[in-house]
């Protein structure tokens, strides 16, 4: 289905080129996901002892499958696997890495801190608050983040963020081991971290076009994207081994406070990287240049629309609220949910690895519309299903989609937008990415609430794809945007003043 989107919209726009890439990687995508799906039934029914020897032989079928099925030889797979060519820069390399080992430190943490207030509290609704006193911080921190990183040398800025990030790691860490057992503590401390994270994000990724050229970026963001579905796999499962194993919650942070390390290291190498004000101008911090980095987009219908197709995805058609009591009515309980929450994620691990011609693709708007679209059928579909393998291979493709969507949006965000904004604009691209997901959830619960689960899945993912294409007619210039004529953003901004 989502080969199919891709298709009728990359023909009818005449991109060839891009759809024959796009077809040999979802040709491989398929082949994973198929994997994917023949390991879980494979498990189920004939029990781990059988999966181990199979699963060698499901591997070599889908290497041999794949290069019979399309004809590959090592030119084309290095033409879709993923593109390394960022990690040849040095300081790229190491943010890259320190970045990626860091956040399965901060995954780990992000699991630790929920299950300790509740053995703390006892209580469903104290583990809620954190997702309260995180988002605050995290929204008005993203907004203010992203006008100091437009007006301070960026280096400093994620030096000090990352440094405050890791001190409250480490003060986790000491109120562990002393027992302390303070939900008000644990609170504060999750409310620093958002606050210092919402800064070091944007700074972060606003810093990447300086280290790198232009055409590596979509590579650069498809190689971030990607190791960070991974620490989204991998982190949980070591916290939950170390938690239920070691009985620590110190081991846990201990754990992130190593880890972290990596993060600092690789944001002290970074070379300077003071503000460049191309219009001659260097924004003061404040409320003002907030203002005028959502003024800047506002009136920018490629940004606009950049942000409001991700916004209609995660409102819409994100299903992870309703996880829990799906994988309880319909697939059998709690084996099942673990399968469910990892889904997404493994898909985008996967959609990244063969991800090669998405640095190839020039007419990213219409790509990024097609994968909002391929988003929303297969969630829909995996509303459907009635089989856990089934449910969770159809939100892998998901997963996939959603990479896919999220590369194109930040690439198009980092090389529209001159220097002198990209603080603010990724700024409000955390404030999206985080809120998104959580408005999702509300959406996803009160529906199931009063029409059921199954409802509010399928509806939703419809909703996106009705959504998405009426807004994206609306507004063409999202779809007629080149990235080989990136300076037209200036063409853009006359033509959106004259409507």
């Amino acid at each position: 289905m989502v080969a199919g989107t891709f298709g009728v919209v990359l023909t009818a726009t005449g991109l060839m080129a891009d759809l024959h890439m796009g077809v040999i990687s979802l040709g491989v995508l398929t082949f994973m996901a198929a994997t994917l799906g023949t390991n879980i039934l494979i498990s189920r029914v004939l029990g781990a002892a059988a999966l181990g020897t199979i699963t060698l032989a499901t591997q070599f079928a889908f290497v041999a499958g794949a290069a019979t099925r399309f004809g590959m030889d090592m030119a084309s797979v290095r033409r879709v696997a993923i593109d390394t060519r960022p990690v040849r820069v040095p300081a790229y390399r190491r943010l890259l890495f320190g970045q990626s080992v860091s956040f399965v430190g901060l995954q780990v943490t992000a699991v630790a801190v929920p299950v300790q207030v509740y053995a703390v509290s006892r209580s469903s609704f104290w583990v809620g608050m954190l997702g309260l006193v995180g988002l605050v911080p995290l929204i008005v921190f993203g907004l203010w983040g992203g006008a100091v990183a437009d007006a301070v040398d960026r280096r400093r800025l994620l030096l000090a963020s990352s440094s405050l990030t890791w001190v409250v790691t480490l003060l986790l860490l000491v109120q562990a081991l002393l027992g302390l057992r303070s939900v008000a503590l644990l609170l504060a401390l999750v409310a620093v971290q958002s606050g210092a994270f919402a800064v070091a994000s944007p700074t972060r990724n606003a810093i990447i076009p300086r280290l790198i050229d232009r055409d590596l970026v979509p590579a650069a963001n498809t190689l971030s994207f990607t190791l960070t579905n991974v620490g989204i796999v991998i982190g949980p499962l070591i916290a939950g081994v170390v938690i239920a194993n070691t009985g620590g919650f110190a081991v846990a942070y201990g754990i992130d406070a190593v880890l972290f390390t990596l993060a600092l290291y690789a944001a002290l190498r970074l070379p300077p990287l003071p503000p460049i004000a191309e219009s001659g101008h260097i924004a003061r911090p404040g409320l003002r240049s907030v203002v005028e980095g959502l003024r800047f987009i506002a009136v920018r219908p490629v940004l606009l629309m950049s942000f409001a197709v991700d916004i209609v995805a995660m409102v819409f058609a994100m299903p992870r609220a309703l996880f829990p009591e799906v994988a309880e009515t319909r697939f059998g309980g709690e084996s099942a949910v673990g399968w469910l929450f990892a889904a997404i994620a493994i898909g985008s691990v996967l959609g990244g690895l063969s991800s090669g011609w998405i640095g190839r693709v020039h007419r990213q708007g219409v790509v990024l519309v097609a994968a909002v679209c391929g988003w929303g059928i297969a969630v829909a579909l995996a509303g459907l299903a009635t089989a856990t393998w089934l449910a969770v291979l159809l939100l892998a493709v998901a997963g996939a989609a959603d990479l896919i969507s999220a590369v194109i949006r930040q690439t198009i965000l980092q090389v529209y937008a001159p220097d002198e904004m990209r603080g603010r604009l990724q700024g409000v691209f955390v404030v999206v990415v985080a809120g998104g997901p959580r408005l999702g959830d509300l959406r996803a619960g009160a529906t199931a609430a009063v029409a059921g689960a199954t409802f509010s899945w399928v509806a939703g993912g419809l909703a996106c794809v009705l959504v998405v294409i009426p807004l994206a007619l609306l507004v063409p210039a999202l779809l007629r945007y080149d990235s080989r004529s990136v300076p037209s953003a200036a063409q853009d901004l006359a033509e959106a003043e004259r409507a």
